[in-house]
């Protein structure tokens, strides 16, 4: 990988170098690494673009790294990832894309991800995008994620977007077994034009299942987003929403959270905030020496942590 590639890895990944464990890197439409491991087994695909993931049962403490990085002005791509998740394993995966964009051309990344976590596992998924590059072309990224929960899985998700994308479409489907649990952590700053969208529908299909999703966001400047997250209970189950958003300067934010009840036994709850930050919180730091522009970015990066 160049510079601006290995830029790209730090940024998603927060990857130095090549990590111990599964992975597979894919850079400009292209793997340009990839490792299996003893219980971890990355296989590509022969009828489209994509890796298979396939954990053995009750493989504990191992990760898979499926980082994506485009330097390339114009390169456009739908890529469709499969995780087969035996039962009883505890596993991390990270994933996520990086688009530097110095060109006139859009580039666009469009990755699919589907995770079928069978039962009594639990996993830690971690996504961040991240947009650079002085060029006049967009960079676009619509992920979609379907989760597969079996009974008593749990599966912890945190959706990360701070910089530098035009325009996201983030489509988050999931269905829960008995006792399983789905916890999500977005954070999310659009800026500039930028335009970003999250959709979220969670289907509760077993008794005892819960899911907590919770969207914290900030548009800045003329952005807009759309939070649109949806819980359906049909079983004795919990779930929960939260949408919590900052908004500044011209952005435009629209929340739409919703539940569905098809049990007398389902417990659902949503949440929506919108609003700038409070003066007080400026003056209050602004009193310990720091500038307006200053003591704003301190409270944002508070707020998105």
């Amino acid at each position: 990988m160049d510079p601006i590639q290995l830029n790209l890895l730090k940024e998603i990944a927060e990857l130095h170098e090549v990590p111990e464990g599964a992975y597979n890197f894919r850079a400009n439409g292209q793997s340009v690494g990839r490792q299996s491991t003893e219980n971890i087994e990355i296989t590509p695909k022969s009828d489209v673009s994509g890796i298979d993931i396939r954990i053995k049962p009750g493989t504990k403490n191992e990760s898979v790294h499926i980082p994506v990085v485009l330097s390339e002005s114009g390169l456009k791509e739908t890529v469709y990832n499969d995780f087969y998740v035996g039962d009883g394993c505890d596993v991390l995966i990270v994933a996520g894309c990086g688009i530097d964009n110095c060109g006139q051309q859009d580039s666009e990344h469009d990755g699919i991800h589907r995770f079928f976590i069978g039962k009594n596992s639990r996993v830690r998924y971690v996504e961040k995008h991240y947009g650079s590059g002085e060029g006049t072309g967009k960079r676009i990224l619509d992920p979609v994620t379907e989760v597969y929960m079996e009974d008593g899985s749990s599966m912890e998700m945190e959706m990360v977007q701070i910089k530098g994308v035009d325009s996201t479409r983030r489509t988050t489907i999931g269905e829960l077994g008995k006792d399983a649990k789905l916890v999500v952590h977005e954070r999310l700053m659009t800026h500039g034009v930028q335009k970003a969208e999250s959709v979220y529908k969670i289907d509760l299909n077993g008794e005892g299942s819960s899911a907590d999703v919770v969207s914290r966001s900030v548009a800045r400047d003329e952005s807009y987003q759309k939070l649109d997250m949806c819980i359906v209970g049909k079983a004795p189950c919990s779930g929960h929403t939260e949408c919590d958003s900052i908004i500044m300067d011209s952005g435009r934010i629209l929340a739409v959270p919703s539940l569905e009840a098809d049990n007398v036994d389902a417990q659902l709850v949503h949440e929506a905030a919108i609003g700038k930050i409070a003066g007080e919180q400026l003056i209050k730091l602004m009193t310990l020496g720091l500038t307006e522009a200053e003591a704003e970015e301190q409270i944002i990066n508070g707020f998105l942590k």
